[in-house]
């Protein structure tokens, strides 16, 4: 599993390009709350990754063998409280937030989806925590299978470092970690007003989702239930060699996508492209089609 995923990091940061400040930054209305895509960069993926798309699904979906995808960070503002939705690749994340007129030490709590590098790269760089006052949620079953020793034993010895590496992260923030159950998204107990914490499971083996309700709107934030976005959503049925358990992925992006479609919940995503949201709508044939936010809707803040 750790080849595949340093092999997905290294062609991540290979391929990003860093967008400008006001390309990059844009913040949008959810109810009373804030929602600020903090982009690390637009990118495209290849159909070497897919796994279950067959050359009609292809030509269908991506006929160029491309799809547009992006690495992203999300800021939330809710109840005078500076949160995030995963800590990007590492120190972009920061100079992001700077940009935005925040700082590390601003931020209040961040919401981890999964513990893959992408999205927890800027909580400790070169061993020291970033975030000295954020509370770091993160789901029950995620925590357990980095803490499991049998799961230490069952890796050959060269490749016990990501676990090992994980639990000094662990010892790091060991008094603002938080790790919690995650519920079913009709049915999750809020993390903190206004956020529920989401089981999304089979891309890891705690793979979380963030629903953000405020005022009547909401917004679900679904981390990497999708990467391949042109081809997922008409054929949700479609896997990710990055996929610890696809059976269970699939079944899980089945079951989401049609709850967020039947109750026109908005999404955003790890690996949406710019903006980084956008709605779905339930094919009339099979699968699903996806709209992206109209940057229209958003603004643009000044950055410093």
């Amino acid at each position: 599993m750790w080849n595949k995923v340093f092999i997905f990091l290294l062609l991540s940061i290979l391929s990003v390009y860093h967008l400008n400040a006001q390309d990059g930054i844009i913040t949008f209305e959810v109810g009373s709350s804030t929602v600020t895509l903090l982009s690390e960069g637009q990118r495209t993926g290849g159909t070497n990754v897919l796994e279950g798309a067959t050359e009609e699904m292809i030509k269908q979906a991506i006929p160029e063998g491309a799809y547009p995808s992006a690495t992203n960070v999300f800021l939330i503002e809710l109840a005078g409280k500076v949160m995030l939705i995963d800590a990007g690749l590492g120190k972009k994340t920061i100079e992001n937030l700077e940009l935005f007129g925040k700082k590390a030490s601003d931020v209040d709590a961040i919401f981890i989806t999964h513990l893959h590098g992408d999205h927890i790269g800027s909580l400790a760089l070169d061993n020291v925590k970033s975030y000295p006052k954020a509370t770091i949620y993160l789901s029950k079953p995620e925590y357990d299978y980095y803490m499991n020793d049998e799961t230490l034993n069952n890796l050959p010895e060269n490749r016990r470092g990501g676990i090992l590496n994980m639990r000094k992260l662990f010892d790091i923030y060991k008094n603002q970690l938080t790790v919690f159950t995650p519920g079913e998204i009709d049915n999750a107990n809020a993390l903190i007003p206004g956020i529920k914490g989401v089981a999304a499971y089979g891309h890891t083996p705690g793979h979380a989702g963030y629903l953000l309700e405020s005022d009547g709107s909401s917004l679900f934030f679904w981390g990497d239930l999708t990467h391949a976005m042109a081809i997922q959503m008409p054929f949700p049925e479609v896997a990710l060699v990055y996929d610890t358990d696809k059976t269970q992925a699939i079944e899980t992006r089945q079951k989401l996508l049609k709850y967020v479609a039947d109750n026109n919940i908005r999404i955003a995503g790890a690996h949406i492209q710019f903006p980084g949201m956008g709605d779905l709508k339930k094919n009339t044939s099979h699968g699903y089609k996806f709209t992206l936010t109209c940057s229209c809707e958003g603004q643009y803040p000044d950055t410093k």
